[in-house]
């Protein structure tokens, strides 16, 4: 059979190739040795040629699998990325279970799939999406994005979820608030269009029924492939017992078997992620191994109370126990294998169909082992609390981004003859499902979003906010600077901050006897935090005190004391300090924000710190924001949305 993909494919199809036998260090494509367990591209019984002349049928049948669906070495043990395919790792209850030509997942991520056509590509390349508001059930308000638009429909597509897993998904559901219920299925069925799905707000209280909708829509996902590559299989072997012609239809993998990413900020949300895969996979029909061994690495460790979880109420504000309670290790990468009865934990890279990871860790692996092949083939991907991510170093989610369905430098036994021609032709891009979860927008998130390119389209939910809740009588003044150009943006902004000519913040604020005092600079940005702080040293008649989130416990109870008792007129805050640590500060008259912070919440609690002293009045408090135009999603946290577009529209005016 001549496979003819274009003159492009074939020199990437060459490259990796060579690359992979030149390299004598790895597993070669090619060679095969007699006592060695079965490689993936051994094709001893299967012959894909032009001439009809049937191949010598082995005393063993074993059919090639690039990714190791069904691998077992002869201790009955999983192998990693090599070995030869059986039928039997099926789930009997699936096998009756046929993919549809209509489904969504074949009409998607099927071989013969027509969506990365050459003008979507080019619509998602230049980001001319159409788009249209609408409404998605309980899911709300949305914005959808297409490279053509369909009719209008209040109500998503149907969900595509295979039965056995969703009578086992309704049987839960049976127990749960009509509310949630809807939720799931709304989600449930956005998910089965295949579409991106970006929700910029997620309540605390449905964020892990919404985990558990998405990890049955990814279940159901590898269920689906991992059918497709068993039944393909199948074929093969009974075509070669019988001396027939092998299928040809038989393109069916990637170039290595993991194909869904769920990145997260810390081991506790990999562990709530879990919780959601195996609620689908409940015991005895399944089994979770080395189940207590993942519980032991992300759990607290043996002994360790959670000070967060067991502290009294109204000690630390609940986002914040939510966020942080369990382990906060931010360093991690854990592979799961889905077989036939079981959910296989810490299952090497190239042998897993799902992969937990912080963005950290999986860019330390990355540079570790100078490869990033495992990535190749990601056909979902999970970013969960990307506001939290934003908290961390954002560089390392858009330097996993970039790793992310890149042709691999390695062969890693692929059988080339099985690898679907989308992922050969380089447009595994086109085709990936991107699921992103946050608590609130910032200007990061919704550029990772606008540089998705499934030509399925994308979904972008949106909400309008109200104004934050503050101390009566507090006077609040928002100041705005002017800026045409973002690039210019914090120039502008410590200019207007510190030049005599143009302020009305800092200098002005120094000449007041009383507003030069108990004073605190809060300040969103690390870059502009390192500004404003060198600024102040080098101001020998500025005497002020530090809080960021690089402070110890001994510098943080200096700077507290020392601001508390005066000894300090002014205090640097820095946003990050805020959302790692959520300490209450007293002493404070005046504040000033250096720009609106991303966690509304966290303008409210400050201007409350005021009143945990005696004796004071809110018009002793003063506060001033410093904004421009490219601030509106803060201010519209903070202000509500009417209220933002008035101070957007009244400083353009």
């Amino acid at each position: 059979m001549a496979i003819d993909r274009g003159s492009e494919t074939t020199v990437q199809l060459l490259t990796l190739l060579n690359v992979s036998a030149t390299k004598t260090s790895k597993r070669r494509w090619i060679e095969e040795d007699a006592t060695s367990r079965p490689k993936l591209n051994k094709r001893k019984s299967i012959q894909f040629s032009e001439s009809n002349s049937p191949s010598s049928t082995p005393e063993t049948v074993q059919v090639p699998s690039p990714n190791g669906i069904g691998d077992k070495d002869i201790e009955g043990n999983t192998l990693g990325d090599a070995g030869a395919s059986t039928v039997e790792d099926e789930p009997e209850e699936l096998e009756s279970e046929e993919v549809t030509p209509n489904d969504s997942y074949e009409q998607h991520f099927g071989a013969k799939t027509t969506l990365p056509s050459d003008d979507r590509r080019s619509i998602a390349d230049e980001r001319t999406w159409q788009s249209r508001k609408t409404t998605y059930g309980k899911i709300g308000g949305v914005v959808e994005y297409a490279t053509a638009l369909s009719e209008p429909t209040q109500t998503p597509p149907k969900s595509s979820i295979l039965a056995k897993l969703q009578a086992q998904f309704e049987e839960q559901q049976s127990k749960m608030p009509k509310e949630l219920v809807e939720l799931q299925n709304d989600l449930l069925a956005t998910l089965g269009s295949q579409q991106d799905l970006y929700i910029t707000r997620a309540p605390l209280d449905n964020q892990q029924k919404q985990r558990e909708a998405i990890m049955l829509h990814a279940l159901n996902h590898v269920t689906k492939k991992r059918r497709r590559v068993l039944k393909n299989n199948e074929r093969i072997a009974h075509a070669s017992k019988s001396d027939s012609t092998a299928p040809e239809d038989v393109q069916d993998q990637g170039f290595t078997r993991p194909s869904i990413l769920v990145l997260v900020p810390f081991r506790s949300f990999a562990l709530r992620w879990l919780s959601a895969l195996t609620s689908h996979t409940p015991s005895p029909s399944y089994q979770v191994e080395n189940h207590a061994r993942f519980q032991q690495e992300y759990g607290l460790p043996p002994g360790a109370v959670d000070k967060l979880a067991n502290a009294d109420a109204g000690v630390y504000p609940r986002d914040h126990i939510e966020m942080f309670k369990g382990n906060v290790d931010d360093s991690f990468r854990v592979g799961i294998k889905m077989t036939r009865k079981s959910v296989k934990l810490f299952s090497e890279f190239y042998g897993c169909d799902i992969i937990f990871a912080s963005p950290l860790g999986l860019r330390m692996s990355i540079q570790k082992e100078k490869n990033a092949d495992f990535l190749s083939s990601i056909e979902m991907l999970i970013v969960d609390q990307m506001d939290a991510l934003t908290m961390q170093n954002w560089e390392h989610v858009q330097f996993v981004m970039s790793e992310l369905n890149q042709l691999p430098k390695e062969s890693h036994n692929a059988d080339f003859s099985r690898i679907k021609p989308w992922y050969l032709d380089g447009h595994a891009a086109y085709l990936r499902q991107s699921i992103l979860l946050t608590a609130y927008e910032t200007p990061e998130t919704r550029g990772l979003f606008n540089s998705l390119k499934n030509v399925a389209g994308k979904v972008r939910t949106e909400r309008r906010w109200s104004p934050v809740s503050v101390p009566d009588g507090i006077e609040q003044d928002f100041v705005q600077f002017e800026c045409a150009n973002p690039q210019d943006e914090a120039d502008k902004r410590f200019s207007f901050f510190t030049s005599q000519a143009r302020s009305t913040l800092l200098p002005n604020i120094l000449k007041s006897a009383v507003q030069s005092v108990n004073t605190v600079i809060f300040v969103p940005s690390s870059f502009d935090f390192i500004r404003v702080h060198n600024y102040f040293r080098r101001r020998s008649d500025l005497q002020f005190t530090v809080l960021s989130e690089y402070s110890t416990n001994q510098d943080i109870s200096r700077a507290r004391q020392a601001f508390f008792g005066g000894k300090k007129a002014f205090l640097l805050v820095s946003e990050r300090f805020h959302f790692f640590r959520r300490y209450k500060i007293r002493g404070i008259r005046n504040l000033i924000f250096y720009g609106p912070p991303d966690h509304a919440q966290f303008y409210t609690e400050y201007l409350s710190y005021p009143f945990l002293d005696d004796g004071v009045e809110p018009s002793d408090v003063t506060c001033r924001v410093l904004y421009s135009k490219y601030d509106w999603m803060r201010l519209e946290r903070i202000a509500g949305t009417e209220g933002a577009t008035g101070l957007i529209k009244q400083s353009s005016a």
